[in-house]
């Protein structure tokens, strides 16, 4: 979702990884306390796309909210705080039901997330969630394999923290994001890179000899 409350390319791209011609996609916005202004972004953006659209929402009507996940089949979730967002899936037994749809063999769901949203779905990552800076949580959903860090690019001590993470082995090696890039996962597996904006990259990060080796992945525009 853009800053101006149009769908981005990212969206677009999303929406294309999905078989059904009227999917319904749910906005998880836990991470921001469930934002008003966050969900109305989520409509504004999804509207003119062709698609049926719903939100989780944890802090009111949670029971209601989480039966009707089991109909989505594309599920965005939204950035904010990656600790708070853990504890609540949690405690509602969110994270659970996302590993139950990833083990069935018989659905096909698209999970995406933004930022925090991205990094609850590694088994690690870099979070400043929990009040005291750039620091590690080892206990991620592990939906995907090592470690995660957004704001790669935007936040100044996010690049030095998050590799002396991984170096010393707080954190597993792992993807690092510039904003407006991502990485296409299928099964677990890497299937690409991309960005929506020049210039935005992802680099993989893993512990050497001399100090945490960064490298520059391959990254695919996506068009706009």
């Amino acid at each position: 979702m853009s800053a101006d409350h149009r769908a981005s390319a990212a969206d677009r791209f999303i929406l294309s990884l999905t078989d059904k011609p009227n999917p319904l996609v749910c906005f998880v916005p836990t991470a921001s306390g469930d934002n008003g202004l966050y969900i109305s972004q989520f409509f504004n953006a999804y509207s003119g796309l062709g698609v049926r659209t719903s939100v989780l929402t944890l802090w009111t009507g949670a029971a209601d909210s989480i039966a009707r996940m089991d109909e989505a089949d594309v599920f965005i979730i939204g950035g904010g705080n990656t600790v708070n967002l853990l504890a609540l899936w949690s405690a509602h037994g969110v994270g659970d039901k996302l590993r139950s749809y990833t083990q069935d063999q018989g659905r096909d769901i698209v999970i995406a997330g933004n930022a925090a949203g991205a990094a609850a779905l590694y088994e690690a990552c870099a979070t400043d969630g929990f009040g005291n800076g750039i620091s590690a949580l080892p206990f991620g959903l592990g939906l995907l394999p090592g470690s995660f860090c957004p704001h790669y690019n935007s936040e100044p001590d996010r690049a030095p923290r998050y590799q002396q993470l991984v170096d010393t082995c707080a954190l597993p090696a792992g993807y690092a994001v510039d904003d407006a890039a991502g990485i296409h996962y299928l099964d677990g597996q890497v299937q690409s890179f991309w960005a929506e904006r020049t210039g935005a990259g992802v680099y993989r990060v893993e512990p050497a000899e001399n100090g945490a080796r960064i490298s520059a992945e391959t990254v695919h525009p996506l068009p706009s």
